[in-house]
C-alpha cells in the first residue's frame, strides 16, 4: 500500500462503515437477522438518506480537520464545539445522533475546561466516542516513538473520554493500524500486540485489573470465538473487541463491515471503526463504488483527505 493511499483509506473507510450502520442503530441483532444488510440503505432509525454518516465520521472529520494544522488538543476541541453547536462537518447540515457522553464534554469545553480535562473519568463513562472518531490521528502519530503515541492518543482520547480503559482501546486500535500501513499481516499483527500492548502497559504502571479487561484480546484468539460470543453495544470494550473480531474473520472491506452492522446495536460505530481498519487493510480502491458515489459530502472527504496528506508529507521528515 502506498503513503499516499492512506488518507483516503482512513476517511472513507470510517464513512462507508458508518453510513452502512446508521439505518439500522439500535436494531437488535436478531430483527437485523431476520433482514440482513447487504448493500448501502437509507431511512430507517433516522429516516434519512442513503449514504448518510453519524457522529463518529462527523467527529473523525473534525480531529482530520484540526491536523491539517499543527498539532492543537485546543484545535480539535473547538472543531468537536463547532459541530455540536455549528453543524460542523455534519452530512446534511444538523447534527442528528450525539452520544451523551460525547455531548456532556463539550459542554465542558464551552465553558472553558481544557480539552484534555474535559472527557469523563468514571468506570462508566467508558463508551465508544473515543474510539469511533480516533483513527485520522494515526497520520500524526505513525512515526513517533512509542510513549508519544501513548501519550499523544490519551490526550486526544481525553477530550471527550479520559478514562484508562477508553485510553487503552483507542491505543492498542492505533497501534493495530499502524502495523496496517507498515505491511504486517493482521494475523501476525494481533499476535504481536499480545506482547507489545501489555509490555508497556505494565512499564506504565497501569493498574493491571484495567489490562486484564482486555484479556480476550491480549491474551485469547478473538477470532475463534462465535458471533454469540462478541457483544456489539456502545461499551468501548465491546466495539474494539467487535472490530477486531469481524476484521480477522473476514478478508475484505465489503464483508468486514456488513459482518459489523449486522451485529446489531450500535451498527454505525461497529460498522465505523471496523471500516476504518478494513480501509487501511484493504485499501480505498477496494470499497464498493456504488457505497462511496452515495456517501454524502463525498468531494469534501476526498478534499479534506488531500489536505491532510499535502499537510502530513509537508511537516514529515523522510
Amino acid at each position: 500500500m502506498t503513503e499516499k493511499n492512506i488518507y483516503k483509506d482512513i476517511l472513507f473507510g470510517i464513512a462507508v462503515g458508518d453510513a452502512l450502520g446508521v439505518p439500522v442503530e439500535f436494531n437488535s441483532r436478531q430483527s437485523i437477522s431476520q433482514k440482513p444488510v447487504t448493500d448501502m440503505t437509507g431511512f430507517g432509525t433516522y429516516n434519512l438518506p442513503a449514504g448518510t454518516f453519524s457522529d463518529d465520521s462527523s467527529m473523525a472529520f473534525c480531529l482530520a480537520e484540526a491536523l491539517t494544522q499543527e498539532f492543537s488538543t485546543k484545535n480539535i476541541a473547538n472543531n468537536f464545539v463547532a459541530w455540536l453547536d455549528h453543524n460542523y462537518w455534519t452530512p446534511r447540515g444538523h447534527v442528528f445522533d450525539v452520544g451523551i457522553l460525547s455531548s456532556q464534554a463539550i459542554r465542558r469545553l464551552q465553558e472553558g475546561c481544557d480539552p484534555e480535562l474535559a472527557g469523563g473519568m468514571e468506570v462508566s463513562e467508558n463508551g465508544n466516542g473515543s474510539l469511533m472518531r480516533i483513527l485520522p490521528l494515526l497520520v500524526y502519530i505513525k512515526d513517533k516513538e512509542l510513549a508519544e503515541r501513548y501519550q499523544i492518543t490519551k490526550q486526544v482520547s481525553s477530550i471527550t473520554h479520559g478514562h484508562i480503559r477508553s485510553i487503552i482501546a483507542c491505543f492498542y486500535y492505533l497501534e493495530f493500524a499502524r502495523h496496517i500501513i507498515n505491511g504486517l499481516d493482521k494475523f501476525e499483527i494481533y499476535k504481536r500486540l499480545q506482547t507489545e500492548i501489555p509490555n508497556y502497559l505494565n512499564s506504565r504502571s497501569i493498574n493491571p485489573s484495567e489490562i486484564k479487561i482486555f484479556d480476550r484480546l491480549l491474551n485469547g484468539n478473538i477470532y475463534e470465538l462465535t458471533e454469540k460470543e462478541i457483544s456489539s453495544s456502545g461499551y468501548v470494550v465491546h466495539t474494539l473487541e467487535a472490530s477486531i473480531w469481524c476484521l480477522m474473520t473476514t478478508d475484505n472491506y465489503e464483508a468486514a463491515t456488513l459482518k459489523a452492522v449486522n451485529l446489531g446495536e450500535d451498527t454505525d460505530t461497529t460498522g465505523a471503526v471496523t471500516g476504518g481498519l478494513a480501509g487501511l487493510l484493504y485499501g480505498f480502491d477496494t470499497i464498493p463504488k456504488n457505497w462511496l458515489q452515495q456517501i454524502a459530502r463525498k468531494d469534501d472527504i476526498e478534499d479534506l483527505a488531500d489536505r491532510l496528506r499535502d499537510f502530513t508529507c509537508r511537516h514529515t521528515q523522510i
